[in-house]
């Protein structure tokens, strides 16, 4: 039993060599200190779904206080261009009766982060930024449309989080 927790011990001190890339790092410039989100567009058939992801990007950027939000591009020292390629939603989860429980839903989309104060050179690029959730269905409510519109409105803020913390974290 000492051995083991000896052992441990060692390999816990010695690092074992794993770590975390780009953990710390920031993607952005020193000098970028405000930020244009422009809505992103929707190649996908799914209605509102760039408003809802375009907000909650905003609105993520904004609860970082990193970055100052602005709406005007001339005031702009980074802007963030973005679309929405595809929208998948897929049952993942069954009851007994066979009725979906649990639905993962798939993002693809276009993400590009230029600095506007230096001829839009691109600082963080991604043709094929891909992002997977699943989230479950409540099996006591009866609109579906209602059980869609707010897993939409949820998924849009996990991939507002996911990508910011791709931005401003360098993962």
């Amino acid at each position: 039993m000492m051995k083991r927790l000896a052992l441990a011990a060692l390999l816990a001190l010695s690092g074992c060599g794993y770590a975390l890339v780009g953990h710390g790092t920031n993607l952005l410039p020193p000098n970028v200190k405000t930020i244009e989100v422009p809505a992103f567009v929707n190649r996908t058939t799914r209605v509102e779904l760039e408003q809802r992801v375009t907000q909650a990007v905003a609105d993520e950027f904004v609860s970082r206080g990193r970055l100052r939000l602005v709406t005007n591009p001339k005031e702009a020292d980074a802007v963030l261009h973005g679309s929405i390629d595809s929208f998948a939603i897929y049952p993942v989860g069954f009851n007994s009766q066979g009725r979906a429980t649990q639905y993962q839903v798939a993002i693809t989309a276009k993400i590009e982060l230029v600095d506007h104060r230096a001829d839009d050179k691109v600082l963080w690029k991604n043709d094929q930024y891909r992002f997977t959730e699943n989230y479950q269905v409540n099996l006591e409510s009866t609109d579906a449309f209602d059980q869609e519109s707010r897993a939409i409105r949820e998924i849009a803020v996990r991939f507002a989080e996911t990508l910011v913390t791709s931005l401003l974290e360098g993962f």
